[in-house]
């Protein structure tokens, strides 16, 4: 299992690659390094980051389920698994009841806790755009968290702070981390 935000590999001088389609060998001999990081598979990420924080992980690929809670399970290291595919997340929960998961929505449903009951998931991670008060009292009321992706902005911020959002997925974490809540 490795450690990548996108299902393709697009590095200079190389045609764009699926991930799926090579083995981890393969990702670390054609893709050494970028930016001196080389491609992690999840057993060294969460050997990293051990017991200082929960990590969630993001299942993007079909069918490797049971791997990733295997990699999870033999690993010290407190997770999460969320997906935009309801179905992992059903699955995931199937095989490992303890773990908590969430749903990734970019749309606001008329009944937006309609994802967690089906899937078991205790998390709802909404596209920021689609977050209000309505939606997080909603969620807080069947005992569920919301957690808003992706806000860069801390104007965003203070809304999301007053509604009782539960988490904030960012791309400026340093500047999240020191946030007046």
């Amino acid at each position: 299992m490795i450690v990548h935000h996108d299902p393709a590999v697009n590095a200079p001088g190389e045609a764009t690659t699926r991930l799926a389609d090579l083995s981890a060998a393969d990702i670390i001999r054609r893709f050494p390094l970028a930016h001196g990081v080389q491609v992690p598979t999840l057993t060294a990420v969460l050997d990293a980051v051990g017991n200082r924080a929960r990590v969630y992980v993001e299942i993007k690929a079909e069918s490797i389920e049971p791997l990733v809670v295997r990699c999870i399970r033999e690993s010290d290291t407190d997770c999460a698994v969320h997906s935009f595919d309801h179905r992992i997340v059903k699955t995931v929960k199937g095989i490992f009841p303890a773990i908590r998961t969430g749903v990734l929505e970019v749309a606001r449903h008329v009944d937006p806790l309609v994802s967690l009951s089906p899937t078991g998931a205790q998390d709802l991670w909404q596209e920021v755009s689609f977050i209000d008060e309505e939606l997080i009292a909603r969620a807080h009321s069947a005992n569920a968290r919301v957690i808003a992706w992706t806000s860069d902005d801390p104007k965003q911020w203070e809304a999301l702070s007053r509604f009782g959002v539960d988490g904030i997925c960012t791309n400026r974490i340093a500047e999240l981390a020191t946030f007046d809540w």
